[in-house]
């Protein structure tokens, strides 16, 4: 998260420079050390288009009820067209802007004068910064959304690449059942599908306008809140004044989908470091998102991945910070909650990196089926064994105790169950035939399993169909917030 550099507040005389949005009532002005931990502009100093657009709606609606002449109204949606022209170009703000509200409200009084001081009647910096943050939250969602779906892009597409192939699965980081390997990649496909319709939820929830509920009790002045909604894409109104100037649910559900992303991005990685290990084997990482050592010149270390595992625990940081934050609050507006976007900027700024670099190192990675397959043991069909007694006519509890003895027997013998005996498997359970060892296919335990969701081939491609519709475009929206 980038913070703005201001300097020194002073004129070119040595004075201090000041522009605020309150103070009559104070015989003196701030300290330096109050200004210090008050200002906020360093932080949400990115909010300014926003502000600017939901500034102009107000000043239509402040037209609408009667306060300001319709050139006032003009006058000042010139003047913010203005503003926003001079912050494109890099104007930045002065040490004397508490906010991006002062900021703004300090460019338009440069641009048209004493008519900009009307165009706070009947709002507060209460309802502005929360018309501001959802806004922008409303972006960062589709933002977010765009990024995961990369991501399951390269996803499906790697597991396309390794469809046919086997590997081990692995229940205790120990070995279970043979499965396709394209069914474990897209085992991390679908939290991310997951994620994204939280992200939706999120987006939905944020799309609520406050604008008009003023610092607690809302407008006193005939505002249409229905032509603000319109013009800047909100898909509801809030409905109690109160609750609209401290709700901060949407942040909290953002940061909760980003902790949920950041939590299975690390798993993901995880299973690739694992997976990438020389005892493994079965991935091999590119060079584009891994770095060497300093001393050990054999090393392909992949730093991006366990990057990506370790910002999981910054994403859980944020989330715990806004609700330890929300939970101690009485009703309505608290400076606390003038922190809520650090930590939304945060959370959302890492995983836009993040996301991306997984993304492309994951698309690098070339996956060695021969590891794979080198990896898988006669063991690993224990399962199907007790499956072929059950067929046979036995109870499962029965077969389980059988192949279990087997398994027992292969592990002091150092054998492979496929190099057992046919009489150790008599022994075992009276329903074995001399087809046993059919069970013990890798292929066959694959092909037993052609469920709903199971790892069979013919089930894995019903996945990897279901999987590239889950990535077809979305249906065009109502309205949108970017900002063009």
């Amino acid at each position: 998260m980038t913070n703005i550099d201001v300097r020194a507040p002073t004129t070119p005389q040595g004075e201090r420079r000041t522009h605020k949005l309150w103070g009559g009532r104070f015989g003196a002005g701030p300290t330096p050390e109050f200004d210090a931990l008050n200002n906020s502009i360093g932080v949400d100093f990115r909010l300014w288009p926003y502000d600017v657009r939901l500034s102009k709606a107000w000043a239509v609606a402040l037209w609408g009820a009667g306060v300001l002449t319709l050139e006032e109204s003009r006058a000042i949606e010139r003047g913010l067209d203005a503003v926003a022209s001079r912050l494109e170009a890099g104007e930045q703000p002065l040490p004397s802007d508490e906010d991006v509200h002062t900021l703004i409200d300090r460019l338009l009084h440069d641009e048209v004068g004493d008519v900009a001081s009307k165009l706070h009647t009947g709002r507060s910096r209460n309802d502005q910064v929360s018309t501001a943050a959802r806004l922008w939250t409303i972006d960062v969602c589709q933002q977010l959304d765009g990024a995961l779906r990369g991501l399951q892009g390269v996803l499906l597409q790697q597991a396309r690449s390794i469809e046919t192939a086997l590997m081990p699965s692995y229940t205790h980081l120990q070995r279970a059942i043979p499965v396709s390997a394209a069914h474990w990649l897209l085992s991390h496909f679908w939290p991310l599908e997951r994620d994204r319709a939280r992200l939706r939820a999120a987006h939905h929830s944020a799309a609520v306008l406050p604008l008009g509920s003023g610092a607690v009790a809302g407008c006193a002045y005939p505002i249409s809140r229905i032509l603000i909604q319109g013009t800047l894409g909100f898909d509801a109104l809030s409905p109690n004044s109160i609750d609209a100037v401290s709700d901060r649910d949407f942040i909290a559900e953002v940061l909760f989908a980003a902790t949920m992303i950041g939590t299975h991005l690390s798993r993901l990685a995880e299973d690739l470091i694992i997976y990438g290990s020389s005892e493994f084997g079965f991935v091999q990482f590119g060079e584009g998102y891994t770095s060497g050592s300093s001393m050990m010149p054999q090393k392909r270390n992949p730093d991006a991945l366990e990057l990506a595992r370790g910002s999981a625990a910054r994403m859980l940081g944020n989330l715990t910070t806004l609700l330890a934050t929300l939970k101690g609050l009485p009703s309505s507006y608290n400076k606390d909650l003038q922190d809520d976007k650090r930590v939304l900027f945060d959370a959302t700024d890492t995983l836009l990196l993040v996301l991306p670099a997984v993304a492309g190192a994951l698309a690098e990675c070339r996956f060695r089926p021969e590891r794979m397959r080198a990896a898988l043991s006669s063991t690993m069909m224990a399962t199907d064994l007790a499956d072929y007694l059950v067929r046979k006519g036995a109870t499962f509890r029965e077969a389980h105790g059988a192949v279990g003895r087997l398994v027992r027997e292969s592990e002091t013998t150092g054998q492979e169950l496929q190099e057992l005996p046919f009489s150790s498997f008599a022994a075992a359970h009276p329903r074995f035939s001399e087809d046993v060892r059919d069970a013990l296919s890798a292929e066959q335990s694959v092909l037993q399993r052609e469920v709903e969701g199971g790892t069979g081939p013919a089930a894995v491609r019903a996945q990897i169909e279901a999987a590239q519709a889950a990535l077809a475009p979305p249906p065009t929206p109502r309205s949108t917030n970017a900002v063009t």
